[in-house]
């Protein structure tokens, strides 16, 4: 899902329609999906303080969290790639949010390095494959593969960044969030919520979305079903959505 256009509603050609906002993508190496709705939709929003959207891309999830934050809540959106940098701070200006939003063009380590900042709420959704074959860009190589940004590394830079109370959330294939959760745990971090997606009720899941936090405490484990047994979309997933998708 994470490299596929998350429905068919597109309105116009170089991008995505929501309710909302616009988001064109068509200069940026990972289009926008269902991942990064998801993520979007579901993580928790601060009523007031900064967010920060590490590896923005377009800006889709920069975008939903401020249609769905007060105008007390501000949001830094870092971004390596300077063409999808410079679609990100597009999309931002044509939005209703721009004056609440600041994009990046900046690696995440330099900005950590450089920033006072500290973020109630820190969203990514990173590169989760190894490196591996060779993809058609440079650029998209960097927004797939874990070699431009490990784990060990995305972690270490939200712990940094994040405040005592914050949380920190990422959306993953199922297959690396247990991976990813064993790192996060080594480095410290405690894990307060998985979301499992799937597709059907009978499937199994391809998606996680996490949780982490600083401080310890029980983790919260739920499953999100995508689509009903007849095909159309389930009422968890039209509920969770449905501020953003034209249709629900």
């Amino acid at each position: 899902m994470h490299q596929h256009a998350a429905l068919s509603q597109t309105l116009r050609r170089n991008g995505f329609t929501f309710k909302q906002f616009f988001v064109a993508h068509d200069r940026c190496a990972m289009k926008v999906g269902t991942d990064a709705i998801l993520l979007g939709a579901w993580a928790p929003v601060p009523q007031t303080g900064c967010v920060l959207d590490i590896g923005c891309g377009s800006g889709i999830i920069t975008l939903m969290l401020a249609q769905r934050s007060p105008d007390t809540v501000t949001i830094d959106a870092v971004e390596v790639e300077p063409e999808a940098s410079t679609q990100a701070q597009e999309n931002r200006q044509a939005s209703p949010w721009a004056s609440r939003i600041t994009v990046l063009n900046r690696n995440i380590e330099t900005f950590t390095a450089q920033t006072a900042s500290r973020y109630a709420l820190i969203v990514s959704n990173p590169p989760y494959f190894a490196p591996g074959s060779a993809c058609r860009t440079e650029e998209r190589s960097t927004a797939r593969y874990t070699e431009s940004l490990s784990h060990e590394t995305l972690l270490h830079c939200a712990a940094r960044l994040l405040e005592p109370e914050g949380r920190f959330c990422v959306v993953l294939p199922s297959q690396v969030a247990s991976d990813f959760c064993i790192t996060a745990c080594q480095q410290g971090w405690s894990i307060r919520q998985r979301l499992a997606v799937r597709e059907r009720t009978e499937g199994q899941p391809h998606r996680e979305l996490l949780t982490l936090a600083k401080q310890a405490g029980p983790c919260e484990r739920r499953t999100l079903i995508v689509r009903a047994e007849d095909g159309s979309y389930s009422y968890d997933f039209r509920a969770l959505t449905k501020d953003f998708y034209l249709f629900m």
